[in-house]
C-alpha cells in the first residue's frame, strides 16, 4: 500500500508525533492552518469515515484527543475530520485534524 499515513504509523517515514498508543498515533500537520495542528489517526488503514467497520475505532480516535490536548495545555479546539474529496479529503486514510490557538469561525468553509 502507498499510503502515507500508514508509513508514518509503520515509522517507514518521520513524523513530529505527539501520541502513540497501540491502536492511534498523531502527529502534527505539515502545512498547519492554527497555530497547533495535528492529526490523530488509526495504525490501521481505513480510507474514510465510510469504511469503518468497528465503534472501537471511534472511541480509539477520539479518547486519544482530550489526552493529547492536556498534555499540551490546550481547553478549547476545533476537531474535523473530511469525508471525501469533495469535503477537502487529500489524503485518503481516516483522520482527525485537531486545531488550537486561534479563534475559528462559523461555518467553516
Amino acid at each position: 500500500m502507498d499510503c502515507i499515513f500508514c508509513k508514518i504509523a509503520n515509522k517507514e517515514i518521520p513524523a513530529d508525533i505527539v501520541y502513540e498508543d497501540a491502536n492511534v498515533i498523531a502527529f502534527n500537520d505539515l502545512n498547519p492552518q492554527a497555530p497547533v495542528h495535528f492529526l490523530v489517526i488509526p495504525k490501521k488503514h481505513y480510507e474514510s469515515l465510510n469504511n469503518i467497520d468497528s465503534d472501537e475505532v471511534f472511541k480509539n480516535l477520539f479518547s486519544a484527543i482530550p489526552k493529547i490536548t492536556k498534555k499540551l495545555g490546550i481547553e478549547e479546539y476545533r476537531t474535523v475530520v473530511n469525508t471525501g474529496e469533495s469535503a477537502g479529503q487529500t489524503v485518503f486514510h481516516i483522520h482527525v485534524h485537531v486545531m488550537a490557538g486561534r479563534e475559528f469561525k462559523w461555518p467553516a468553509g
